[in-house]
């Protein structure tokens, strides 16, 4: 999966992002061991300091754990991954709908969206 770090937004809270993704989405398994800080950061195409201060974070909010000497597994917690999951799906919605707001449309007319597009992508 391709890193795909723009300059809009500080790099870090994308990392953070990302690396949630990958998590929610299955591309990281639970249990499943991460590379070194200094081989994500190397893929990422930043700095190793930036990386550990979003693995930091993961590890604060328990989606990553450090076992010593052995380096960083993705949490085998599976309802905190389904949990993360909803959180992050919601804040789409939540920005998705604030965008059509702001464009005037009304929630009826935003399911009329989704269910159009829906049938263009099928």
């Amino acid at each position: 999966m391709q890193w795909e770090l723009k300059s809009d937004r500080p790099i870090y809270t994308q990392i953070l992002e990302e690396m949630k993704k990958r998590i929610v989405s299955g591309y990281y398994k639970p249990g499943e061991k991460l590379l070194a800080v200094r081989e994500l950061a190397q893929e990422a195409r930043v700095n190793p300091n930036t990386m550990q201060k979003a693995m930091t974070e993961l590890e604060r909010e328990n989606l990553v754990y450090t076992m010593r000497t052995t380096g960083r597994y993705i949490t085998e917690d599976t309802d905190l991954i389904d949990e993360t999951k909803k959180e992050l799906a919601q804040s789409h919605v939540a920005y998705f709908y604030k965008q059509l707001e702001a464009l005037g449309y009304q929630k009826k007319e935003m399911i009329e969206l989704l269910k159009l597009y829906e049938e263009d992508k099928g």
